[in-house]
């Protein structure tokens, strides 16, 4: 073969090679957005490899989760060639098609939350989808408020309520909001937010001071869950010793009108007793 020629055939070979490598590269979307997804604690969801046609049929596909420092560790996938070994801890919560080149994920846990991504073979070239975003939610139980109210104790008008709210079971972590008040009266006297250890879902507490001076309904809400509404500051009714009071007057009361009521039944009868003798003595001297 002359010199010439190999020079022609090297650099057919090489200009190829170097679309190969372009065509690869710009196939490649890895510096996209990644796509966000959204699931909630326990339920199912489901990663799709979005892919435009590649021009001949897909051979492989892997779901990987990306780890920090760029580390990244096989999820579930598929190989026409040969079986591929599902990671322990997705084997039985995970299940791949095919036909839409997606992966089902059931009992999402906190511990999901993260990178992925998704990598497509076919006989030209490997396509690499943008990264997907899953964020695990975790609904927060309908929190528990208390109340505990005294009125002023330097002689003020009005009363100073002690409010307690509680939620749990939620994720991310979350705060309280209270409804009905106004915000510049609250004092905030505990907040505390904790995690558990294996479910990492939060317990959000806070208790608070509020002063008021008029009746109020108030409630406290943590993310989308609220409390039943309670009544604060309202009017006390009559205390048992006021009443007591009120019904011993009215029976002394009741008393005096009986004996008026008596003495004067008593005077009419005497009045009449005294016209009958007098009628009767007159008639005995006639």
């Amino acid at each position: 073969m002359s010199l010439t020629l190999l020079c022609l055939y090297t650099h057919r070979y090489s200009l190829a090679l170097v679309m190969t490598l372009v065509l690869v590269t710009a196939s490649t979307d890895d510096s996209s957005p990644p796509t966000n997804i959204t699931a909630v604690l326990g339920d199912t969801t489901t990663f799709r490899c979005h892919i435009q046609k590649l021009g001949s049929p897909v051979i492989r596909m892997y779901i990987q989760r990306v780890i920090k420092d760029s580390q990244e560790i096989f999820i579930n996938g598929f190989d026409s060639s040969r079986k591929l070994d599902v990671h322990p801890e997705y084997q039985k919560r995970t299940k791949v098609n095919r036909t839409d080149l997606s992966m089902e994920l059931t009992n999402v846990s906190i511990s999901d939350e993260g990178l992925y991504k998704c990598v497509v073979f076919s006989d030209t070239m490997d396509k690499e989808m943008p990264k997907i975003h899953l964020k695990v939610t975790a609904n927060y139980r309908v929190p528990t408020m208390e109340k505990k109210c005294s009125k002023h104790g330097d002689g003020a008008a009005g009363k100073s309520c002690q409010l307690s709210c509680s939620s749990v079971g939620g994720y991310p972590q979350s705060a309280v909001k209270w409804e009905g008040l106004n915000l510049s009266l609250i004092n905030v006297i505990h907040n505390e937010s904790s995690e558990d250890l294996y479910s990492k879902t939060w317990t959000i507490n806070q208790t608070i001071m509020y002063n008021c001076d008029q009746p109020t309904n108030v409630s406290c809400a943590v993310e989308g869950a609220v409390s039943p509404a309670v009544s604060i500051c309202e009017k006390e009714p009559f205390s048992i010793e006021v009443i007591t009071a009120i019904v011993v007057v009215l029976v002394i009361v009741l008393l005096i009108i009986l004996v008026l009521v008596w003495m004067k039944f008593c005077r009419g009868r005497s009045s009449t007793a005294r016209s009958g003798d007098d009628e009767e003595v007159s008639v005995a001297f006639k």
